[in-house]
């Protein structure tokens, strides 16, 4: 098979979701011990409860044995991405702009590679973020490719 696992999951998720009124978080297909697991993180503006789940498993592993891509057994399992929701796309930092994120680069950026804070700002090529150091505020700015990942992280006052 030429694509892989999870460009087909997300061709056959999409329709599903658009129809729902449902956006595609992530997609992960992994192995943990001797089980194999596609998970599909799904979320809307308001929220996900577990019968919005339970549809979108239903519809998709319909399609998913009528076109059989995984030839081994496998756990389908569809969720919300949880609070510390993951940024993958530019849009989703975008959306993310005045919420707690946490960040971890590839190289070092002013010396550190992780950083947790206010997102104050995306343009495409640099993420801002406001963050507390012990008593003041610093805005750092990230280029974009430099981000290794990102996601909403919840903030303890």
């Amino acid at each position: 098979m030429s694509k892989k696992v999870t460009q087909i999951v997300e061709e056959l998720v999409i329709p599903i979701l658009s129809e729902m009124q449902l956006e595609l978080v992530d997609i992960e297909y992994v192995k943990e011990g001797q089980n194999w697991f596609l998970r599909v993180f799904i979320d809307s503006e308001n929220g996900i409860d577990i019968e919005e789940c339970g549809i979108v498993s239903e519809k998709l592993g319909e399609q998913l044995d009528e076109i059989d891509p995984i030839q081994h057994n496998y756990f389908l399992e569809v969720s919300s991405p949880g609070a510390e929701r993951p940024l993958k796309k530019e849009k989703d930092f975008v959306n993310s702009i005045g919420k707690n994120v946490y960040i971890k680069t590839y190289e070092p950026v002013d010396g550190a590679k992780e950083f947790e804070g206010e997102l104050t700002g995306f343009n495409g090529t640099v993420v801002t973020i406001s963050m507390k150091v012990k008593t003041r505020t610093r805005v750092l700015e990230i280029p974009y490719d430099k981000v290794a990942s990102a996601r909403l992280a919840i903030a303890f006052h």
